[in-house]
């Protein structure tokens, strides 16, 4: 149960997600022509830090997620308490840091820079509720630009063009995701779109950003040389596709309560899997 309970607090399938991000962003920057130690500690770096922004989110929003009666949090159901969440979060961040040193001083510098901006987040940086949300829509883009500073020490045209799909698929979410912590967001105060404008116009939002991310997502297939016309990309990226405008549709026409939009965030994470597959597979 504690191991399960530890996976939770610190959503370690994101973990592995972003580990793969950061793979991506690697052989889409350089191919595969890296040393396989740094692609190791870019993939390290990567899931010690993110692990340590879920488990501080964790400690700092258990109030709110108590009034959301979120029983998919550990803390909530009383499997780890607040001091094992910010436990993890000390213990986890120093090692991320390691891992990112013994790659470069510039992947050392994003990775702390990253990390730095996830904990402003987690203290007072989420109440202003939009800034927020570009910061979480930033940090689902954050592992490709990581791994094309692992490869090169910089960002390539290709990896920009990825991690920008990557943000505005996750800025949707995050709008959406509002909508459905209305009630909890209200104890810290925090400014979401759902709360100062309403859960319609919130739902709007996120549908129209989905949709605006399906239609860059051709662009790779099209025009980036690692991508172009190859349909190991495309057909993954299509379900993808086929996914988030089912969400955005189903927001537009008015289905937007807590049911639903628990529902919309279990099959957008698919969706973001399957997007990320279509990315590695075309990668290489």
């Amino acid at each position: 149960m504690k191991i399960k309970a530890l996976w939770e607090l610190t959503r370690l399938e994101h973990g592995l997600m972003y580990g793969i991000g950061v793979v991506i962003g690697v052989v889409v920057s350089s191919g595969i022509a890296i040393e396989p130690q740094k692609l190791l500690f870019g993939i390290l770096t990567a899931i010690f830090l993110q692990a340590a922004a879920f488990s501080l989110n964790d400690y700092c929003d258990y109030e709110v997620d108590l009034r959301n009666k979120r029983m998919d949090r550990p803390l909530v159901r009383g499997d780890l308490s607040r001091s094992h969440a910010l436990a993890v979060a000390i213990l986890l961040t120093p090692l991320g840091f390691i891992a990112s040193v013994l790659i470069s001083l510039e992947a050392f510098l994003l990775a702390f820079l990253i990390t730095m901006a996830g904990f402003i987040y987690d203290l007072k940086l989420k109440e202003f509720g939009i800034a927020g949300n570009v910061y979480i829509a930033f940090s689902m883009a954050a592992p490709f630009i990581f791994g094309s500073v692992v490869a090169l020490n910089s960002v390539t045209p290709a990896v920009a063009v990825l991690a920008g799909i990557a943000f505005l698929s996750g800025f949707a979410r995050e709008i959406m995701k509002g909508i459905e912590d209305v009630e909890g967001d209200a104890l810290r105060d925090v400014k979401t779109i759902a709360r100062t404008k309403g859960t319609r116009i919130a739902a709007k939002y996120s549908a129209v950003i989905f949709i605006l991310s399906v239609v860059l997502s051709p662009i790779p297939f099209l025009f980036l040389d690692k991508f172009i016309f190859d349909f190991k990309y495309l057909i993954p990226v299509l379900i993808t596709d086929f996914i988030l405008l089912k969400i955005s549709f189903e927001l537009l026409s008015g289905k937007f309560g807590i049911r639903e939009i628990k529902k919309y965030r279990k099959e957008s994470l698919v969706a973001m899997l399957f997007g990320l597959i279509g990315f590695l597979a075309g990668a290489f």
